[in-house]
């Protein structure tokens, strides 16, 4: 029975901005008592700990062992130190299993020898802490093209698919239990593939940017959002083709400046969350849509 119990955990579902209410980007796949997290953005050990708290006993921190990186991206990526270290800091006695595009294991190899004399105090020193816990398995996804089933173990099984974010590799990730299938598209355009692999899926989280706020940015920044994002109007053209039970939006990109504290942020940000969903229906997807929001359950 417990196995067959399968949630998505919003952990952060912000983007580059410094957004006092969207933590980093991080989501969890939890699986009877398993947790699968999907990037590390900032701040994600203590949003595991808010959602522990919360009721979801597999997002303890040292019980978080398992990871998947969409792309090194720093939003993405800028809680990577603290996923491999705090949780052994709290007694994870396991090394953590990480996988994702080439290139993590060389940021992984740096992130320790940055924190190399931190790690010979707490083994060496008066603190004594166990000699596994902060070490890292990484698995480098090889075939960029077709990557297929990267992992598998006996609650789930998970396909990474490349997606299309600029000349960056970036992979969007599908997994499937015994009874739910939850696919996440990472930083991309709007693709096909991402269609494909969430047909009839339970669950698609998938990026967003405001369709209307967009005309509001220089040139030069219109073509790049265009071309390694997805605005709302195409996510209704590739939900439409994917008909997924639930669209939940996440890494929304308002296109509003987050760094004025001289406007009434909550309020401005609930007006184009509304408006995000209002677009993605006049486009024409009528499916359940909502806008995912930090510690939000599935």
């Amino acid at each position: 029975r417990q196995r067959q119990m399968c949630i998505r955990d919003s952990l952060g579902t912000g983007t580059p901005n410094a957004c006092p209410n969207a933590s980093g980007p991080s989501s969890a796949v939890v699986v009877g008592n398993r947790a699968y997290l999907v990037d590390f953005g900032p701040g994600v050990v203590r949003q595991a700990s808010k959602a522990y708290f919360n009721g979801i006993d597999a997002l303890r921190p040292d019980l978080l062992c398992t990871a998947f990186c969409t792309h090194l991206h720093t939003d993405h990526t800028a809680g990577y130190s603290d996923l491999i270290f705090t949780p052994w800091v709290l007694e994870r006695n396991t090394p953590l299993k990480v996988f994702g595009p080439k290139g993590l294991r060389h940021m992984t190899d740096h992130i320790l020898e940055a924190y190399s004399t931190d790690i010979d105090f707490r083994i060496h020193g008066f603190e004594k802490a166990n000699e596994n816990g902060y070490k890292v398995d990484v698995t480098e996804i090889e075939n960029e093209e077709n990557p297929g089933i990267i992992y598998q173990d006996e609650y789930v099984s998970v396909e990474a698919f490349p997606v299309s974010h600029g000349t960056l590799t970036c992979y969007g990730y599908k997994f499937v239990t015994a009874n739910r299938t939850i696919v996440i598209s990472g930083d991309t355009a709007p693709l096909e593939l991402v269609a494909q692999k969430a047909s009839g899926c339970d669950i698609l989280l998938h990026e967003v940017e405001y369709s209307a706020g967009i005309s509001a940015r220089e040139p030069k920044w219109q073509k790049y959002h265009r071309e390694v994002h997805t605005l709302s109007t195409d996510l209704a053209w590739v939900a439409k083709k994917a008909q997924p039970k639930l669209l939940v939006t996440y890494h929304r990109i308002y296109h509003m400046n987050i760094q004025d504290n001289h406007i009434n942020l909550a309020a401005e940000m609930a007006r184009r969350d509304e408006a995000i969903l209002d677009e993605i229906k006049t486009a024409g997807y009528e499916g359940y849509t909502v806008n995912g929001r930090d510690l939000d359950v599935f």
